[in-house]
């Protein structure tokens, strides 16, 4: 079956080259996401497709600034752990330097954001699989999504002043 050769084959892909993607597949790739199932239908999910060099610099900054004020503390998640300790490190690509960055935000107050959001990032990641292109699923933003330098930039992205972020790819 050719969808169970999509799921099984799909992989967490963090080495990029740094080719564009190109637009029309881009766009099936969001278009899959857009027709993932979402709680009573309300389709709240936000996409931001980020593919601006200098955008993706400017995230990649902050998100390694914001992450370095941090401490690291018992009992913290592990990947949160790294993430701190490879910011403070320094040159730290928390999309591992992609040409393309797909955020989804959601409304803060919508009990089904991170699920909603989580059906369309699984959608994009078989979408991009099937196009055979590489696909990580990246939290960083989502950790960050209460962060005023964080939130004020992705304001300026187009996020809604009443949205959060709950996943990237």
């Amino acid at each position: 079956d050719k969808m169970l050769e999509l799921i099984k084959s799909r992989r967490s892909t963090r080495k990029f080259t740094s080719e564009a993607v190109p637009d029309d597949m881009l766009g099936q790739i969001v278009e899959a996401g857009r027709f993932a199932p979402s709680g009573g239908n309300c389709q709240t999910t936000h996409f931001i497709v980020v593919k601006k060099p200098e955008v993706l610099a400017k995230l990649k900054e902050l998100v390694q600034q914001e992450f370095s004020k941090m401490e690291v503390t018992p009992g913290m998640y592990k990947s949160i752990v790294n993430s701190i300790n490879a910011a403070k490190r320094g040159d730290y690509a928390f999309h591992y330097d992609a040409p393309v960055l797909i955020i989804t935000a959601n409304q803060k107050d919508y009990g089904n954001n991170i699920a909603d959001c989580s059906c369309a990032l699984e959608n994009m990641m078989l979408m991009a699989n099937a196009l055979d292109l590489g696909s990580c699923w990246i939290n960083q933003l989502k950790w960050l999504n209460e962060n005023p330098v964080i939130l004020e930039y992705m304001n300026q992205l187009g996020m809604q002043e009443n949205e959060r972020v709950y996943g990237a790819l």
